[in-house]
């Protein structure tokens, strides 16, 4: 989706005004967390901005095949959010998809992106998630249909989807800012999420990576981010790209809208140039698909 005329205007005018967020390579946990949620985009998935919704309080609906559910309260706030998680907790839910309790999560909530994640990371990212104002927000009900509402299946999607569980390591081979690169794209700002087409069962289909989605969040169709010369951006050069990532501004002249538009805003407007290359870098060399 894109857009042009005032809205372009605004939208351009709000990013450029943005500033970082923090240095990536803070040794001061919260400075790190600080740049680490907003690359991951966490504030969209869970305000519920439309709504009135305190930021991080959760109940934004987010619908799909599936049915529509209500992104949970992650503020501190001991009652209705993650006040009482522990570093370890916090880690297990985004490594292996498990609740405080052990219960399995839905992955609406992207944790087979998240879980290569790095330990240092996921715990500065909680550190600065405990910095936010705590709000006493209940967690809204999910509205799902059967057998997509039997939280007991879920144990079986993980078997099936969730199989590599951790931080992959880093490619000898390749340059450093192509593993910087990956780890963003494949992990952090989990791309492949949205960008991705899903089985009958909800999960990645992990030989059609980046090729675009027809029916991604809010039933929206999702473009082909690999660098396929026709259908993806193998035209655009790394400048396109960057600039794309940076102000939202499309080749063309367009601007992104629609949930990229929050994307940028929130998240790749915040990261650092070199971050944004490597993002570029890594898009750049992976296998082009039709």
């Amino acid at each position: 989706m894109s857009m042009r005329g005032p809205a372009l205007l605004v939208l351009l005018l709000t990013i450029s005004g943005g500033a970082l967020a923090a240095d990536p390579s803070s040794p001061n946990a919260v400075e790190r967390g600080e740049y680490l949620f907003n690359a991951a985009g966490c504030l969209g998935c869970h305000t519920d901005e439309k709504g009135g919704g305190k930021p991080l309080a959760g109940g934004r609906p987010l619908a799909t095949p599936f049915g529509t559910f209500y992104p949970p309260n992650i503020t501190p706030d001991p009652d209705h959010g993650i006040g009482r998680w522990s570093d370890a907790d916090f880690i297990r839910a985004l490594r292996e998809g498990k609740g405080r309790e052990g219960e399995p999560l839905y992955p609406a909530f992207p944790y087979t992106s998240y879980t290569r994640m790095t330990d240092r990371d996921l715990s500065d990212l909680k550190a600065y998630l405990f910095t936010r104002e705590a709000v006493p927000t209940p967690n809204r009900p999910h509205e799902l249909s059967p057998p997509f509402s039997w939280r007991f299946t879920l144990a079986g999607w993980q078997w099936l989807y969730l199989t590599e569980v951790g931080p992959r390591p880093d490619d000898p081979s390749k340059p450093p800012d192509w593993n910087r690169g990956r780890y963003l794209v494949e992990a952090v700002a989990h791309c492949g999420e949205c960008h991705t087409p899903r089985t009958t069962l909800g999960g990645l289909d992990r030989d059609r990576y980046l090729a675009g989605n027809p029916k991604g969040p809010d039933g929206d169709k999702v473009p082909n981010i690999t660098p396929h010369p026709k259908v993806g951006i193998g035209s655009w050069s790394p400048g396109d790209i960057a600039l794309l990532l940076e102000i939202g501004l499309l080749p063309d002249g367009d601007v992104a809208g629609g949930a990229m538009a929050e994307v940028v805003r929130n998240s790749t407007s915040k990261l650092t140039a070199e971050d944004r290359a490597a993002i570029v870098a890594y898009l750049k060399s992976i296998p082009p698909l039709e």
